[in-house]
Formats: C-alpha cells, sequence, structure tokens
C-alpha cells in the first residue's frame, strides 16, 4: 500500500514554475527529467497549469505565466489566511491575498522582508509533491538571502523554524521541529534507520539559509536530483538551457542553470565521499 506524503506546518512541499510558453517548458522539463504531464485546468480557461509527474506520481507543475519565468516554494500551513496575516505582522508582504486554488488546495503568494517570495499552500486534495530526492525530482529549496539574522527571525515566527549547524558546510540548515517523526510514521518508515550516523535533529532539516553574494538578491532556491550532473547538464544544454555555475560540495555535485525562458534552478547529483 502507497502511504501519500503529507507536509506539516512550515514544511516545503511544492514547486512550480510560470512559464511564457508552457508547451516549450513542457517539452524542456520532460526531456531533462523524465517527466510526464497532466493538465488540471479546461483547454479554454485563462491559465493553464500543468501537473508534471514521474511514474504517475506529482512531482512539480508548470504554468502559464506572462512575466519573469521562475521557479516557486510552497510551504504547507494549517490555515493559509492566518499565516498571511502572520506574514505580515513579521515584516513581510502578501503580494496575492490567500484563494482557493480549485479542489487542491488554498494558497497566497508572499514576499519576506528582503524580497524573497514563497508560496503558502493549505492543503485540500493535493497534499504536495509525492516522489523527492529520487532522481527526475525535487530534491530541496534553499534561501539565498541578503540578511540571515533578520530572515531567520522573519521565518521563525511565520513558521516555526528552527535553525541547526552541523558543520563541514552544514551550517544554517532550516529545521521543522518534529518533521522527522512525522516522516518516520507515514511515507518514510526507514529515515532513522537510514540517518543512524547522522547528527542529532537531522531528519528535521529541510533545507539551507545562507547569505547571498555579489548583486544575487534574496530568493528561495529549487533544486533537483539528478543521477549523473555533467549528464543532466549537457543534456540542458543541448535543449536549450545555459550553465551559470558548477561546483562541488560535500555530498554532492551541482550546477546551476537557466532553463530557455529564463527560470533558474538547480540539479544536484549526490556523491557518497570516499
Amino acid at each position: 500500500m502507497t502511504v501519500s506524503r503529507t507536509y506539516p506546518h512550515g514544511v516545503s512541499c511544492w514547486v512550480d514554475t510560470d512559464q511564457p510558453d508552457t508547451a516549450a517548458a513542457r517539452g524542456f522539463y520532460g526531456r531533462l527529467f523524465g517527466w510526464t504531464f497532466t493538465s488540471v485546468m479546461a483547454e479554454d480557461a485563462p491559465a493553464q497549469y500543468f501537473i508534471a509527474q514521474l511514474d504517475g506520481q506529482d512531482v512539480a507543475a508548470i504554468g502559464s505565466e506572462s512575466g519573469s519565468p521562475a521557479w516557486n516554494t510552497y510551504f504547507a500551513v494549517t490555515d493559509a489566511d492566518e499565516s498571511a496575516a502572520q506574514v505580515v505582522a513579521g515584516g513581510g508582504t502578501v503580494v496575492s491575498p490567500a484563494e482557493d486554488a480549485g479542489p487542491g488546495g488554498r494558497t497566497a503568494t508572499c514576499r519576506d522582508p528582503h524580497g524573497a517570495e514563497f508560496r503558502l499552500w493549505q492543503p485540500y486534495r493535493r497534499p504536495g509533491a509525492q516522489v523527492v530526492n529520487a532522481p527526475g525530482s525535487w530534491n530541496f529549496s534553499d534561501l539565498r538571502t541578503t540578511d540571515r539574522d533578520a530572515a531567520a527571525e522573519f521565518y521563525s515566527h511565520v513558521f516555526g523554524w528552527r535553525y541547526l549547524s552541523f558543520g563541514a558546510g552544514f551550517d544554517g540548515m532550516i529545521s521543522v521541529p518534529g518533521y522527522g517523526d512525522h516522516l518516520a510514521a507515514t511515507a518514510d518508515p526507514d529515515i532513522y534507520v537510514r540517518q543512524a550516523d547522522a547528527p542529532a535533529g537531522f531528519a528535521d532539516v529541510i533545507g539551507n539559509m545562507s547569505v547571498a553574494t555579489g548583486v544575487e538578491s534574496s530568493h528561495w532556491q529549487v533544486t533537483f536530483s539528478v543521477m549523473d550532473r555533467d549528464d543532466s547538464v549537457t543534456l540542458a544544454e543541448s535543449l536549450g538551457a545555459t550553465l551559470l555555475e558548477a561546483t562541488e560540495h560535500n555530498w554532492a555535485a551541482l550546477a546551476s542553470l537557466r532553463d530557455p525562458q529564463g527560470a533558474q534552478f538547480v540539479v544536484s547529483e549526490f556523491r557518497q565521499p570516499a
């Protein structure tokens, strides 16, 4: 029996991208990650939204948007209206107030005090991504911010986050207390066995917060898991993407890419240290 992956309050749960040409975007990401797509909107609807799937399981989405293409990160909340009010109380901005997104859930678009945009998701029928961390699926979302201390205070106010440091490049880890226990009780019963050698609290981690550099503005960076970083870069470039940067870090080989319509994202290949 397959157990649906659910997300407690404050956990990143979904990603989608706004694209002017959804057909071209589906062609690009379908080839790159092996996604298939299902439309959840009527053909004559003014906006389109396509759920991307791997092996029949929801992993991400592509929506129609005439503005600047981007990847968006959603955070699960128990009450989108209340969380939007907490965003304002914490010094952030509600760009689009909470509204129902059909039968799937209720959403609001927000910005933190430093301009990083994110979205709230109160689930009805769609709890979020059903495949994560596998090649071709969403790996995690990290915050790149111009003021880490102020950002930490803001997101703690809105979502109740805590922050952990494990050293060796694992500073500024974003933690949702109890998330590991939730995973162990639902979709990932072996998580504590797999992470037996991990530091205490590691199973509660949902992402990382780091300082933006140079002219980089505050933003949420979306990363996808791939089997081979270099092969994925070669394929992405052949499909019209641009390589921005390739780096190696603890446990991973990364590449930052810009898709043919301008949305930036990262691919990550897990590499077991020697």
